[in-house]
Formats: structure tokens, sequence, C-alpha cells
């Protein structure tokens, strides 16, 4: 529907008069509700039916053929009204009336629906920074945690080179021997290529015996690089290959990246 020619046809003008079914007044109710510049146009008829009136005659009914005559003036509009029975100055009153009601639920309404909005975007937000502070919160603890870990006197450090696939790799492996977990410092390796993982293996030398802690699966989502696995093997050094996605049971030692051994006593 076309709202401007739908104003310009002159409905409005039989309804704020009363003279459209009940079935064109909640039409035009319903319209009203959905379009601002309906209601607007509505009111302004109505200030014209009034003025008009009290102009032509302050306290004698008014004929709506005279008040349409006055209203064809004034924007042009042709409206073709039924030769039926006039109606007084009361009817056209009790229309206003409802209109004006209608308009100020109509406001009502709105101003509830904004302000509903208003409070449900503030409590989204308020929850998206209780889940920031508790993930902070989270991040801080983690991080006092690894502190910890790293300055405490009986973790073994252990400095992994870089090797012929990539002699300008390094890591840094903290080993909790006494609760059988590694902290892997791995912020001097590369990104691994699409569809390659990097892999962890705990050595023993003698013979040279490779034993898999796992992969690095989420090696660029993490933005500190710092990886915590679970290390029960008595290794004497420690090795990190690039192996397929989903890990390699024996290391590829041509993607060889780094490896260290532990510093004999």
């Amino acid at each position: 529907m076309n709202i401007n020619e739908y104003i310009q046809s002159g409905i409005l003008e039989l309804y704020v008069a009363g003279q459209l079914s009940e079935k064109e007044n909640k039409e035009v109710y319903d319209l009203m509700l959905k379009h601002p510049e309906v209601l607007q146009e509505v009111l302004q008829i109505e200030a014209a039916f009034i003025k008009l009136s009290n102009s032509i005659a302050p306290e004698q009914p008014v004929a709506y053929s005279t008040i349409k005559a006055h209203l064809s003036n004034r924007n042009d509009k042709i409206v073709q009204l039924p030769k039926e029975k006039n109606r007084n100055w009361f009817t056209y009153t009790g229309w206003a009336a409802a209109v004006i009601v209608g308009a100020g639920l109509l406001w009502t309404l709105n101003q509830k629906q904004q302000l509903e909005t208003e409070v449900t975007t503030i409590n989204t937000e308020k929850e998206f920074l209780e889940i920031q502070i508790e993930d902070s919160k989270s991040k801080l603890a983690e991080t006092k945690n690894l502190l910890n870990v790293i300055r405490d006197r009986n973790i073994i450090k252990v400095p992994l080179e870089g090797q012929a696939a990539y002699p300008d790799a390094y890591a840094t492996v903290y080993w909790d021997e006494n609760n059988d977990q590694i902290y892997l410092d791995l912020q001097g390796l590369p990104e691994p290529p699409e569809g390659k993982v990097y892999q962890v293996w705990s050595l023993l030398l003698d013979p040279l015996t490779p034993t898999s802690l796992g992969t690095i699966d989420d090696f660029m989502q993490d933005d500190n690089k710092i990886f915590k696995l679970d290390n029960a093997n008595k290794s004497q050094a420690f090795g990190i290959t690039l192996e397929p996605a989903g890990g390699s049971q024996s290391p590829t030692l041509e993607q060889l990246y780094t490896l260290g051994a532990l510093a004999s006593n």
C-alpha cells in the first residue's frame, strides 16, 4: 500500500467525521499504529475540523458538507461524501477524542517498548561485562600460577634450540617433575602451515626412545603461546616436530624444529 496515496484519498477525513464503516474504521486505526505519518495527518485533520467549526458557528452544529468545502481549499483534497443525514459536532468531537486517546495510548506503548529495549540492552551489557571480568580473573589466576611455576626453584628448565628444519626456532620447557606436568613456552615457533600441528616428544637418549606428549592443536588461538601438558615419563630431553594434523606415532626427524636435553648433574 502506498501510504501517501492513501492519505491523499480523503478516507482520513471520513474517519474523523465518523462516516466510515466499522471495518474501515479498524483499517484506519491499524494504519495509525503502524505509520506515524497517518496518525499525524489524522491529528491535523481533527485540528482543522475544530478550527473551522469554531470560526463558522462556535455554538451551532456544523454540517459536514460545510467543513468539507473549507477543507478542499486547504490542500485540494476532494472527498465524495454520501448524502445521508448530517452528523452534529458532538459526533465529530467524539471521534476526535477517540483519536487523541488512541494517539496517547500509542505514545505510551512506544515509550514502554523503548524503556524495555533500553533495560534489555543494559542487562545484556552488564552480563557481557561480568563475563569479561570473570574471564580476566581467570586469566590473571592462570598468569599468577604460571609465574609461581616458573619461579619455583624445583622446576626443571630446559631450553630447546632450533634445528635444521627451522634454525631460528626456539622454545622452553618448564618441567614440574613432582606433579608430572610441563609448561611449554612456544613463542619462538612460527605459525604451522595449514593441515600441520606441532607435536611434543619426551626423549630417552640411550637408546633413543621418543614418547609423544601430545599435539598443540590450539597454537593459533593462544596469544601467549604457553601450553601445559602431562608428562609422567623419566625424560632426558624434549623435542618438537611438525606433524600432520592428528599427530604421528613417531617423530618426523626431517621436521624437527627444536630439541633440548636436561642439564647433566
